[in-house]
């Protein structure tokens, strides 16, 4: 640091103080090495020409230098490779492109893009990583691991801003790993998780439970918190969130309280299906006795209202009688906006408010005087013969208050509102400006911003650029010349050594080599963290296999580099030389095809290279055994094909493993119950049988209850013929368990081939999934001759949700990239229960919620139904038509009761219909998770209304 200093003290030695620095950059001791990137950082941090003839230097003595060292040295290669290599996610592929559009865009733009895409758009070039961009990821991952939080903080950073996104998500068990530090680093770390979360979300939904709050957390550290809580928000973990926040409420830190309820108001703007739960429940907090919590709901249920104004009447007549007790003034300020705002909706209660407010104007504070006189302003316009005279008298008291922007404001406001001959032509369009239509609030992250800092810096944790921050370069268009990195032969120094693995030999300098540690490391290949965990572990793109080939990539030139080195220190052995030089080739052709077979011929020629003294039938024997087990996993996988160089384990293992680690919340993982669909008639129990006596029911009542579905199974277009150049499919929810997964919902498809040729080798190629969602691919279709039909089954996991699942429907030529969304009644398999279960079942639901927020697992809603929806027959068919439940027995003539659990978590649906007169009736759905009882609800309505 003497360099620095000597700076500091006189600007003139620059010159000479970089040569001094250029000199100890080629330094290969690690002592010096941190020491003299720090001076290179204050001296001339702009001279990138000093790095270049050490850049792989520096990468290759990261591991050994000390701590601090290895911080500096990092954070300078981060922006040093952001102004040297290519942009790594730069170039989407063109399958991600079509994965994206077929989750987003419409039918009839997915068909028209399929068929220009093969004639117009031209194929992405291939990203090709450089050596030394893939030199600095491989060397800095082992620090993930290290003792000192800034040095795997630093590591987490330069993934973040250099790792292609199949990467990233390695960073992401490090960075939970911190959360069990110390409250300072918890701190910085959760402020850097809480960028990340917003751009990279599904890189932390698998650790979801580790942002849960303790009660022993600081009120900062819980903010944090409930900030990456909400960025990882989801359709498919709200239900487990939300369930959170309702343990949050009651708490006794204030400040926490109010925090929490913000983000339940940020849930409901960003998920629009639990927007009505959240604003049923936040208004069952205005009840509450803490004025804090009634005035922070009242603030957030203003913003939502705005964005959800079928319910304004109701709400803002609750409010109105809240505003005597309520004394915060944001709160009483909220109100008073929204009579004002919406005052048409409640014309009797508007002007009563404003008198009570007139009459206390003089106590009140100046936010809420400024929306009394707003108030008083919008009904002068609306209704002035009631509140001509409360206008004027609430006016002349604004005119004599102390405030100037009170003053200001009364006088601006009569001049504009009440005509005179001075008031001129903006009298004219005062009800446009004052009653204009508002926009809806956005309720976005503080977090949103901040990626422009550099991760990990003060300036992002301050949120401002502090002193002596150096900005993130941006990625160059184009790569600059590769060949400045190389460093000129220096005889002293240089060793024999094989370059590659089909390379010449050619002198090599010293530093080039991997040291002692790297060796033993290489040798042992042993996976980030654990085999198990690695291989259960989901990363955020693809999610769980897009990781394979960039790691195998990395560990064959590790093993490259580590064999010749043992290759140049047994020189006289050429026969060990040629063997390992084999060995070398398979294992390049294996990790590069991903293919079984390479596998397996691999390690025959590896059994014969070794001079092993087994027998030749054990050898033979074990690489059978060998390729069985990757055929195995391959299956497993879906057709992915990509294979991994850690232990092959058993999907299923590697299932319950993760259920394993995720003890927190067991209704979350808890193995879906299996109930038959078409049961006998044994199946109802002498209890039933006795609730079923004495019960007014004809036969074909009784048979409705028996069966699984009354409604017709509906067929749905997945592939258009013209489309699908000839090729036709259509599928089907076959409403009965997928025999080889029971979470998963059976799917029947039907092809037609309608081309004059015959369509071979019919198959699934699964793409990148949202969180949670898996599929069982159909059974491969070898032929299928012209005016063709086959039908296969396949099976989907869609997580109880509704998003859709890509896939890639293949034949031996064509590839077409289509998708299956399911109706939320798809998602839920019958079961057959009494109507004392029934009432016990739901009773025990309202009660999960009490004392919480409540409204959360039950959804009450009012209808009139259709003409042709009145008789018995019609309303059981059209629910059972739209949901796969099953009817339940019910004592009274004019309740239908179904029930259902759903495939994938097993949760229960309780959906109750009590008939009134003249087609009035009152829609009852109980379900823990709030989306798809949200959901059942509409569709249920829109089957019996329209």
């Amino acid at each position: 640091m003497l360099p620095a200093k000597t700076l500091s003290l006189d600007q003139d030695q620059k010159d000479q103080l970089i040569e001094v620095i250029e000199k100890l950059l080629a330094d290969k001791t690690t002592l010096v090495a941190g020491s003299v990137v720090m001076a290179f950082e204050e001296v001339c941090p702009e001279r990138i020409d000093l790095i270049h003839k050490n850049y792989r230097k520096l990468c290759n003595l990261l591991i050994d230098v000390e701590e601090w060292g290895q911080v500096v040295i990092i954070n300078m290669l981060t922006r040093y490779a952001r102004t040297q290599f290519l942009n790594p996610n730069h170039n989407e592929t063109l399958l991600e492109e079509n994965a994206d559009k077929a989750f987003y865009g419409s039918d009839e733009e997915d068909s028209k893009q399929e068929e220009v895409d093969p004639d117009v758009l031209p194929k992405p070039k291939p990203y090709v990583m450089d050596p030394d961009h893939r030199l600095l990821l491989r060397n800095t991952k082992p620090l993930l691991q290290s003792r000192n939080a800034a040095v795997v903080m630093a590591v987490a950073q330069l993934y973040f801003h250099l790792a292609p996104k199949a990467e990233v998500g390695v960073i992401a068990k490090a960075l939970v790993r911190l959360l069990r530090s110390h409250s300072e680093v918890q701190f910085v770390v959760l402020q850097n998780v809480a960028s990340m979360s917003i751009k990279r979300r599904g890189m932390f939904e698998p650790h979801l439970k580790s942002f849960y709050i303790r009660s022993t957390d600081p009120t900062q550290i819980k903010v944090l918190k409930l900030e990456v809580l909400t960025n990882l928000a989801s359709e498919t973990n709200i239900s487990t969130i939300l369930r959170e926040f309702q343990t949050y409420i009651k708490s006794q830190d204030k400040d926490f309280v109010a925090a929490t309820i913000q983000a339940i108001g940020r849930c409901a703007t960003n998920i629009d299906e639990v927007r009505d739960t959240c604003l049923n429940g936040l208004v069952q907090l205005l009840s509450n006795r803490d004025e804090l919590v009634v005035a922070e709901s009242v603030v957030v249920i203003k913003k939502l209202l705005q964005m959800q104004p079928a319910q304004l009447s109701d709400i803002i007549r609750h409010m109105a009688k809240l505003i005597d007790n309520i004394m915060v003034p944001m709160a009483r300020a909220s109100i008073l906006w929204l009579i004002g705002e919406y005052c048409e909706h409640v014309p009797k209660i508007a002007p009563d408010v404003l008198r009570k407010m007139a009459s206390s104007f003089t106590s009140e504070e100046d936010i809420v005087k400024l929306q009394i006189i707003n108030l008083a302003a919008k009904l002068y316009l609306t209704n002035s013969k009631q509140t001509k005279l409360l206008t004027q008298y609430v006016l002349n008291l604004a005119k004599y208050d102390q405030n100037y922007d009170i003053r200001d404001r009364a006088r601006f406001i009569r001049q504009l509102i009440v005509p005179s001959e001075k008031s001129g032509l903006l009298n004219k369009h005062a009800k446009k400006l004052f009653l204009a239509q508002k926009p809806a609030p956005v309720l976005e992250s503080s977090f949103k911003d901040r990626d422009h800092f550099q991760l990990g810096s003060l300036s992002h944790l301050l949120n401002s650029k502090a002193s002596g921050y150096q900005e993130l370069p941006d990625w160059p268009e184009a790569a600059p010349d590769p060949s400045v990195r190389n460093v000129e032969k220096d005889v002293s120094l240089e060793t024999e050594e094989r370059v590659g693995l089909l390379g010449d030999w050619r002198e090599v300098p010293e530093w080039t080599k991997p040291s002692g540690r790297e060796k033993r490391k290489e040798k042992v290949e042993k996976p980030f963290y654990s085999e198990s965990e690695e291989e259960t572990e989901p990363t955020e793109s693809a999610d769980s296999d897009s990781l394979g080939p960039s790691e195998s990539g990395s560990m064959s030139e590790s093993e490259s580099a580590s064999g010749g080195d043992e290759e140049s220190n047994e020189e006289g052995k050429p026969k060990k030389k040629r063997a390992q030089k084999d060995k070398g080739n398979h294992k390049e052709e294996s990790e590069e095809s991903g293919q079984s077979e390479g596998e397996e011929k691999g390690k025959k020629h590896k059994a014969e290279a070794s001079s092993s003294s087994s027998p030749p039938s054990s050898s033979e024997s074990s690489s059978e055994d060998s390729s069985s087990e990757s055929k195995s996993e391959d299956n497993s996988e879906s057709d992915h094909g990509k294979k991994r160089k850690t232990k092959l384990t058993p999907p299923k293992s590697g299932a319950l493993k993760e259920k394993e680690i995720s003890l927190l919340d067991l209704d979350d993982f808890s193995e879906p119950s299996v109930v038959p669909t078409s049961p006998s008639p044994n199946t109802f129990s002498k209890s039933l049988n006795l609730d079923l006596q004495g019960l007014n029911l004809s036969n074909s009542a009784l048979s409705e209850v028996s069966s699984p579905s009354m409604g017709s199974v509906k067929t749905y277009e997945l592939l258009h013929r013209l489309t699908g150049e000839g090729l036709s499919v259509q599928y089907q929810f076959t409403r009965r368990p997928f025999s080889p997964d029971q979470a998963m919902v059976s799917i029947q498809m039907h092809f037609t081939n309608n081309s004059e040729m015959e369509i071979r080798h019919l198959h699934v190629n699964e793409l990148k999934q949202q969180p949670g969602i898996r599929m069982h691919g159909f059974k491969k279709i070898d032929v299928l001759q012209p005016d063709g039909v086959a039908s296969e089954t396949m099976g989907i996991d869609f997580c109880d949700s509704t998003q859709a699942a890509n896939f890639q429907l293949c034949s031996q030529i064509r590839q077409f990239y289509v998708s299956i969304q399911p109706p939320v009644g798809e998602l839920m398999m019958p079961i057959f229960m009494a109507e004392n279960s029934f009432k016990k079942e739901q009773e025990q639901l309202l009660n999960t919620s009490a004392g919480k927020l409540m409204g959360m697992n039950e959804i009450n809603e009012k209808l009139t139904l259709a003409e042709r929806c009145r008789s018995d027959q019609a309303i059981v068919q059209q629910v059972m038509s739209t949901a796969n439940l099953g009817r339940v027995p019910c004592g009274q003539s004019n309740e239908y009761k179904f029930a259902g659990r759903t495939v994938s978590a097993g949760a229960l649906v309780l959906v109750a219909l009590v008939t009134k007169d003249r087609g009035a009736a009152q829609l009852t759905v109980n379900c823990e998770k709030m989306v798809i009882g949200t959901m059942m609800v509409k569709d249920i309505m829109e089957a019996l209304t329209q």
